[in-house]
């Protein structure tokens, strides 16, 4: 384990940044986002990102490819151009989780190559949290706030920042960073660890459990008569949907700038009434299906798909951000029951 005081961190961040692109979340108007670093930007000490970090390798919209038609040939033009390596600093525990959840969709066969070429330039240099927040309930999925994923784990104590490499990338970045660096005793980290962990555990939702979902569930959750209830005020505005870091729903969509045709994707959200909708009409004709269908993916769908994994990080943003205070944690409490008090 390296480290390197608080005030060195300008030299740390245009360190990292004189060989790759940087990325820290800065503070904005609008709260907390991701930016490219450049002299003098300040890293903030929100505890997450209005947005997540799934941006940088699943963008809310991105140009795939182009079409020059000439007649009646038609030549396609590869328009990608991410070829350099990126760093992300401050990725928060449950956003990394979220990275493993994107993995297992646009990683498996076919595998999605504008993904994928995203994911094996990005380095990611996590942050533990020291102040989680109300709306937090990551440890419900499993994750350590206290103790993230990541290439390079960091720990920020009082007077330090600590580096942690955890991959062969994070390694070859730590050891590109020993002239700004020392070895660390671990002692300030695992005391750091243990307090956030007490925080952790006194946290509202820290007894919310997914005990009765998961894997092999769908005829439990589908009928239930708590659906009706729960869906009455949903505005289908899928808010919940773009600041979630682990929904994956998109829309292909082909555009004739009158000089050629660009084929592009943008993100979608199943609470709208037309998505997947096609010619014989919309399979989700209601929003309680919508809604239904929303949370049934996150909490029993997915996780029939993939070895029980859950796709929800409990980052917390659609309690922050739903304008009618509806989200995951009230559907789990309303079906399961499933905070111990």
């Amino acid at each position: 384990m390296r480290k390197i005081a608080l005030n060195q961190l300008d030299q740390l961040f245009a360190e990292i940044a004189s060989a790759k692109t940087l990325y820290l979340p800065t503070d904005t108007k609008a709260g907390a986002k991701y930016t490219k670093w450049q002299q003098g930007a300040v890293l903030s000490d929100a505890l997450n990102t209005v947005r997540s970090a799934k941006d940088f390798f699943f963008p809310q919209t991105e140009n795939l490819m182009d079409f020059k038609v000439e007649g009646k040939n038609i030549e396609v033009i590869d328009t990608r151009s991410e070829c350099e390596d990126f760093v992300l600093f401050g990725v928060r525990a449950c956003d990394v989780k979220s990275f493993e959840v994107l993995d297992r969709v646009f990683l498996a066969e076919p595998v999605d190559s504008y993904y994928k070429n995203r994911r094996e330039h990005g380095i990611i240099l996590s942050l533990a949290c020291t102040r989680p927040q109300e709306t937090c309930f990551c440890g419900t999925f499993g994750i350590d706030a206290a103790e993230p994923e990541g290439d390079v784990v960091c720990y920020k104590t009082a007077d330090a920042l600590y580096l942690d490499a955890k991959s062969e990338k994070g390694n070859a970045l730590l050891e590109s960073l020993t002239c700004l660096t020392e070895d660390a005793d671990t002692a300030p980290v695992e005391a750091q660890k243990a307090q956030t962990r007490t925080h952790l555990a006194k946290l509202p939702l820290a007894g919310l459990k997914t005990d009765g979902f998961g894997a092999g569930t769908t005829s439990k959750f589908f009928d239930a008569p708590e659906w009706k209830d729960l869906s009455a005020t949903c505005l289908g505005c899928g808010t919940c949907t773009f600041v979630c870091p682990t929904c994956q729903c998109y829309d292909i969509k082909d555009f004739n700038t009158g000089h050629g045709v660009k084929r592009f994707r943008c993100w979608d959200s199943c609470m709208y009434s037309d998505f997947t909708k096609m010619s014989a009409g919309q399979p989700r004709l209601t929003q309680l299906e919508r809604f239904r269908q929303r949370f049934m993916h996150k909490l029993v769908y997915y996780p029939t798909n993939n070895d029980g994994m859950f796709s929800c990080v409990g980052c917390g943003r659609c309690l922050a951000k739903c304008p009618i205070q509806m989200n995951i944690v009230k559907v789990m409490k309303k079906l399961g029951g499933s905070v111990n008090d």
